[in-house]
């Protein structure tokens, strides 16, 4: 269970249905929007996530999609995140695995972090200088 200093233990699926409320209201100004990967996963553990390229970015006008998996010590620990759509990013490695060293979000995880916060900072890694210009695979390519 979630335990910060100034608040009491918050259950594991309490946290996540929390997250999928807030997926499910999501207005996607903000170039991203997540959800269970499947309604009958009482678990809450695999999620879909999806993030639109930034502007003046090379990954302007792509849709990227991502898999998490917030596993059974979730909230306390961070989920895996695997990106689904091919994508070329120093963050990502040759299976699609986001590194949780190059992202904030994911290094420094506590127990209030939050899914949506992941994609918050993989979308603002897409706007890096070393990322920006990187050449990107065919749209619509994936992971195998």
């Amino acid at each position: 269970m979630a335990v910060s200093s100034s608040q009491t233990a918050v259950p594991r699926n309490f946290k996540l249905l929390d997250e999928l409320e807030s997926g499910e209201k999501g207005s996607g100004s903000d170039g991203t929007s997540w959800g269970i990967q499947n309604e009958d996963d009482f678990s809450l553990t695999n999620w879909n996530g999806m993030i639109i390229g930034p502007l003046k970015t090379t990954f302007e006008g792509r849709l990227y999609n991502l898999q998490l998996e917030c596993g059974a010590n979730y909230p306390d620990i961070c989920p895996k995140v695997r990106f689904t759509s091919r994508i070329n990013i120093s963050c990502v490695d040759a299976n699609g695995f986001v590194d949780k060293k190059a992202i904030v979000c994911l290094r420094d995880w506590h127990s209030n972090s939050s899914i949506h916060a992941v994609l918050i900072d993989i979308r603002k890694a897409m706007t890096n200088k070393e990322n920006v210009k990187l050449p990107q695979p065919p749209d619509g390519s994936t992971y195998s």
